[in-house]
């Protein structure tokens, strides 16, 4: 069942639009200013790694308005649980996957700078600041040699992040058939190999961290406002950290979300230490991080290199792909910084082509910077950027077309479902199509002229491809949604799916309104409150592809329920009451009843069903995205001037929204290709500690997209038919925006070193590849 459109001219859009665009918002930091919410401060390390001596904290606890002090030996005289580390998978010596254990609070040694070491609770955020300030003054550091970069921990006199652990690598992850791939490469007539290193970047999402812990007077227990993706997951983690919260009633709720990107996804050190302040205390009690501490502390993101190798025959078809990848996860080997870089990316690995063999080695190597965790794409946009390079230098060697290589390698409808030599099932893609969708929109053919013209102003002009396609789906593939019906006239849909600004809640509404054939008036959304909704929430891309999925079954649930209503109402055999637009009819007759005075006769004036979707495997969005790009030879800046792209999101619920999702976040690959990069020194200090030096894209930055959605290949693996959209921007336009600058330089004829540059395409990098050809450096 497929649900209907809603009657025309009566869908309005994003609810809340208007509401947030006023200034109306009900974000975390507006609760806590009506609650006059307690502050927590945190103190952290200045150092990547060093030795802390005893904390003596007992003077700060009589600064005006301080209401406790916490260090590490505190917090594990409380019980407080450690942050949890990778499971499940093995070093290569074989032993299991292991790295130090990752503390609430640090105590006797620091593995980052901005690691928490002691926690400040005051009657306001002045005083905590203060009382935090004068606690830092007190501290005794024993500095302790550190290494910041995933090749020098490796080494054998590398400072080591854990005693177990010789040569820092906490896991490693072989994929493929290493034999076969190797008797390709050696009957190949062409290889290509290069080295990409995919810089360490930050989420940066509007609303920083934040979280609010309210003592619940009524029900004895707690009540945390969280700006998070994922509510439920949020709760039993902190119910696995908390283990004296067990046995009272923890409830988790969200409001607005300011954006999440991935690290609003998992357990943060300060939630920890705000919800425990809360409970002990027994007042509200709420912590926000700064721009500069999420910079610093906040899970990074990438910090991924990889080498490369393709084979392919005379013909220039592909043989096979050597991959080895070393990920800096940072200090602990936190679970999702593990599984990004070792399982997720390599699901893509061979992207949109017919490789028949791989040949993978990942490993997770500690350092001394802070634990990266999930990001736009988790993994997927470091290996796309590999492949797509790879396409296009085995282009050149061949002598080929780019677009013509691509199209003979690409898998072909005829072939699905299509087994991967990754061992992934892709279920659907008609890739050819989107890479001639997508050259006829660029005007592709177009090119010259704009390169001539460009010419006469000085510029270099250049063109990249990147096809590519994205898992989705987060490992959890199904999700249960109710559908309440209220007697005060609406229907609420109770969804474990997170509205964090991509619009889900525009999207869930509308289904419901086409499903029930009801005005978007008599509708409304209950998400992220752990009392209402058990579900995954939302990453991965799974919001629309699994939460959307169940409500046609809920639908159809909720209408049976109301026909067995209805029947005993208007005492009718069941097979006679039909339902149309929220009215519960006897066929033939005009007796009927409404959804809501069924509901006004039942108890508490509402009644509900509901129902789980359950996805066969992921969905495998794709497409095929087109950026030129111009250079000034004279600095090396980049301008993206024109970027194009066919995205496959199976069905479409709705064009403005899913077009939304993808800009924005080849925004966000635009800024890692250009200018993101987080930095640090040879001892691990943070060299790119605010938006003063983290360079972000602006509005200004970037072009007008051509985005086309196709519709004609939906996903066959969930009831809907639609696949995950919001990463794809983040995997294809890095490769896009890279290819596009390697190609005006090349087509300058003085930057031989151009294929090798790596991201950020800085202009003074630009620049030194162009003054390298020419002899001016």
């Amino acid at each position: 069942m497929e649900p209907s459109p809603p009657p025309a001219g009566d869908w309005p859009g994003r609810p809340d639009d208007e509401r947030l665009l006023r200034g109306a918002g009900a974000y975390v930091d507006d609760l806590a200013a009506a609650a006059q919410a307690a502050v927590v401060c945190f103190v952290r390390s200045p150092h990547a790694h060093a030795r802390l001596a005893a904390v003596e904290a007992g003077a700060i606890g009589s600064w005006p308005g301080v209401l406790a002090v916490w260090t590490a030996a505190d917090l594990q005289q409380a019980g407080v649980q450690p942050l949890p580390l990778v499971s499940g998978l093995q070093r290569p010596d074989g032993g299991a996957a292991t790295s130090a254990t990752r503390h609430v609070l640090a105590g006797g040694l620091v593995r980052h700078v901005g690691e928490p070491v002691a926690a400040v609770v005051a009657c306001t955020a002045r005083q905590a600041r203060a009382a935090a300030e004068a606690l830092q003054a007190l501290l005794c550091w024993q500095p302790l040699p550190a290494v910041a970069d995933a090749h020098g921990a490796q080494a054998p006199q590398a400072p080591r992040l854990c005693e177990d652990l010789p040569d820092n690598v906490a896991a490693c992850l072989r994929h493929g058939d290493a034999a076969a791939t190797q008797a390709a490469f050696d009957r190949s007539a062409h290889r290509v190999c290069l080295d990409v290193d995919s810089p360490r970047v930050a989420a940066c999402p509007m609303e920083p961290r934040v979280l609010l812990a309210l003592p619940d007077v009524h029900t004895g227990g707690l009540t945390v406002q969280a700006s998070t993706q994922m509510a439920s997951p949020l709760r039993s983690a902190l119910l696995a950290a908390l283990p004296m919260l067990r046995d009272v009633p923890l409830r988790v709720r969200t409001g607005d979300v300011g954006g999440g990107f991935g690290m609003k996804t998992v357990l943060h050190a300060e939630d920890v230490v705000t919800c425990l302040a809360a409970w002990r205390l027994q007042r509200p009690v709420r912590w926000q991080a700064s721009r500069s501490e999420d910079l610093c502390a906040a899970p990074h993101a990438r910090d991924v290199f990889l080498e490369g190798e393709l084979a392919l025959d005379a013909e220039g078809r592909m043989l096979a792909l050597r991959l080895r990848c070393i990920a800096n996860i940072g200090a602990y080997a936190a679970p999702m910084a593990v599984l990004m870089p070792l399982a997720v990316g390599p699901m893509v690995a061979t992207g949109v082509y017919d490789i028949p063999q791989v040949d993978i080695e990942c490993r997770a190597v500690l350092t001394h910077t802070a634990p990266v965790g999930p990001y736009r794409g988790a993994g997927q946009p470091e290996v796309a950027h590999l492949l797509e390079r790879l396409v296009e230098a085995a282009a050149r060697q061949l002598g080929m077309d780019a677009a013509a290589l691509r199209r003979r390698n690409m898998v072909r409808p005829q072939q699905m479902p299509y087994r991967s030599a990754c061992g992934q099932v892709i279920d659907s893609g008609q890739f050819a199509r989107r890479l001639d969708d997508t050259l006829a929109l660029a005007d592709w053919a177009g090119f010259e002229r704009r390169a001539t013209d460009s010419a006469k102003r000085g510029r270099l002009r250049g063109r990249g491809l990147a096809c590519f396609l994205a898992w989705t789906g987060a490992f959890a593939l199904s999700e249960t949604l109710r559908l309440r019906v209220d007697a005060r006239g609406w229907v609420e849909v109770v969804s474990g799916a997170q509205e964090m600004g991509q619009g889900i809640a525009a999207s869930l509404l509308k289904l419901a309104a086409g499903a029930l054939g009801l005005p978007a008036s008599s509708l409304r959304l209950v998400q992220g409150d752990t009392d209402e909704v058990d579900g995954f929430g939302s990453a991965g891309s799974r919001s629309l592809f699994m939460g959307g999925a169940a409500m046609a079954p809920a639908a159809a649930a909720l209408v049976q329920t109301a026909r067995e209503l209805a029947a005993q109402v208007l005492e009718a055999p069941l097979e006679d009451i039909g339902h149309e637009r929220g009215l519960l009819r006897v066929a033939g007759t005009d007796a009927g009843v409404s959804l809501f005075e069924l509901a006004a006769r039942q108890p508490g004036g509402r009644f509900e069903a509901g129902s789980a979707a359950t996805a066969q495997g992921p969905s495998w969005p794709n497409a095929c995205h087109a950026c030129e790009v111009e250079v000034d030879p004279a600095t090396g800046e980049v301008q993206v001037v024109a970027y194009s792209s066919s995205n496959d999101i199976g069905h479409v619920v709705d064009p403005v929204l899913a077009c939304g999702q993808i800009d924005g976040a080849v925004a966000q690959g635009i800024g890692q290709a250009l200018w993101e990069q987080l930095r640090h020194d040879a001892q691990g200090q943070l060299l790119t500690g605010s938006l003063m030096e983290y360079a972000l894209p602006r509005a200004a930055d970037l072009p007008a997209f051509r985005t086309r959605l196709a519709g004609d290949t939906p996903c066959l693996t969930n009831g809907l038919g639609a696949k995950g959209a919001g990463e794809l921007g983040a995997i294809g336009a890095t490769p896009a925006v890279v290819n596009a600058v390697v190609d005006a330089l090349l087509r300058g004829g003085q930057a031989s070193g151009a294929p090798s540059l790596q991201v950020p395409l800085t202009a003074d990098r630009v620049w030194a590849c162009l003054a390298a050809g020419t002899g001016l450096v």
